[in-house]
């Protein structure tokens, strides 16, 4: 059996793997939804675009489902004070993420052409406001949030419920879900360039010159930002790893540049970054030669360098507190019980790489390009 120190640890790099996960699988589907009012110029190109995703987007929600679940599982507190505290964000993203299921399954049971440009805009919708809402997330973690906890570990927030969400929008805060729209939309044009026919992929082609090169431009603006503005935290007290978890029992500082110490104390952790600045770069070329397939596994490190540079430079701290700096959730001291990590871990080693296994397989199933000339002749499943 694992001891907890080590635990702790684990549960923190798999659910980082899931939230990369999810942003790679289902991060594409709604990079595509995001681009597919500008991409698709009629009817019958837009449900290119469409079945380039439709057949999967389901399957690949599933990480994202898992993702939460793991929160849910291994840090109690983390996901307590931050569902309490992003409710109404949390809110607006499964709003938007009802319009895919019936978007997808509804959007062609009409011909008519005002109800199926309606659906269209609601799957940009459902792509829009998720990606742009994670990153606002991720913006606003690194600033920490305006929550404490009381003595019975209770989180309370300083905000009134009705204007939760207007603190939330700072201007790191969007930069940071700008750059969460834009590197998903850069992964599912890439998507689009390797699996819709000639007219889309030209259009995905054209676009990736634009969105990627943006997405290191974006990113590189925000670590600049950290750098230079935004007060980091660090725990200035004794901390038990493998003790009880209790976040009162620490003390914790603002200090400028903490976020970035870990990449002096430890000097390969300046590989996420670099992947992130150069990953898109590489994509771009990728996609000017006329390779999206090795784009498309470029594209998918970049997303993992960036999420990967957030989670990093926050570590220990899962979610700060930014008007009661002790109640701060770490690593070490906001996960569930021994047995809780312990029972979960040997259910993840199990059926984690069966599910791997079987998205790779439905992948390959599906594997071909989609044309006009399929959704014409009706000859591949038409969205």
């Amino acid at each position: 059996m694992l001891d907890y120190e080590t635990l702790k640890l684990v549960w923190w790099v798999l659910v980082g793997a899931l939230l990369i996960g999810f942003a790679v699988t289902d991060g594409m589907d709604m990079g595509v939804g995001v681009l597919l009012p500008f991409l698709g110029q009629n009817d019958t190109e837009r449900r290119v675009v469409i079945n380039a995703v439709a057949p999967h987007w389901d399957g690949n929600q599933v990480w994202f489902i898992t993702a939460g679940g793991a929160i849910f599982a291994a840090w109690p507190a983390v996901y307590a004070a931050a569902f309490s505290g992003f409710y109404l964000a949390m809110f607006l993203v499964l709003a938007a993420l009802f319009l895919r299921p019936v978007g997808f399954d509804y959007r062609s049971k009409l011909e008519n052409p005002r109800w199926r440009n309606t659906w269209d805009w609601g799957l940009f919708v459902g792509g829009l406001v998720p990606s742009l809402i994670f990153g606002v997330a991720f913006g606003n973690l690194l600033q920490g949030v305006p929550f404490h906890l009381d003595q019975f570990l209770r989180p309370h927030y300083d905000a009134d419920f009705l204007w939760a969400l207007l603190p939330l929008l700072n201007p790191f805060a969007l930069l940071a879900g700008v750059l969460s729209v834009a590197m998903l939309a850069m992964h599912g044009a890439v998507w689009l360039q390797l699996r819709a026919d000639y007219v889309i992929e030209e259009r995905a082609k054209a676009v990736l010159g634009f969105l990627a090169p943006a997405v290191t431009l974006i990113f590189a603006i925000g670590g600049l930002w950290v750098w230079l503005g935004i007060d980091g935290y660090k725990i200035v007290s004794d901390v038990d790893p493998g003790g009880v978890a209790n976040p009162l029992a620490k003390e914790v500082i603002r200090a400028p540049g903490a976020w970035l110490d870990v990449y002096s104390r430890i000097p390969a952790a300046m590989l996420l970054p670099i992947v992130g600045l150069g990953g898109p770069l590489v994509v771009w070329f990728l996609s000017r030669v006329d390779r999206p397939g090795f784009g498309f596994v470029f594209s998918g490190l970049s997303l993992a360098g960036i999420i990967g540079t957030a989670g990093l430079s926050l570590f220990p701290f899962v979610m700060p507190s930014s008007t009661d700096l002790v109640s701060s959730l770490t690593v070490w001291d906001a996960p569930s019980s021994h047995l809780t990590l312990t029972v979960m871990f040997w259910a993840v080693v199990i059926f984690l790489p069966i599910v791997v296994l079987y998205t790779i397989w439905a992948y390959y199933q599906m594997w071909g390009r989609i044309t006009v000339e399929h959704i014409e002749d009706n000859t591949h499943q038409a969205y």
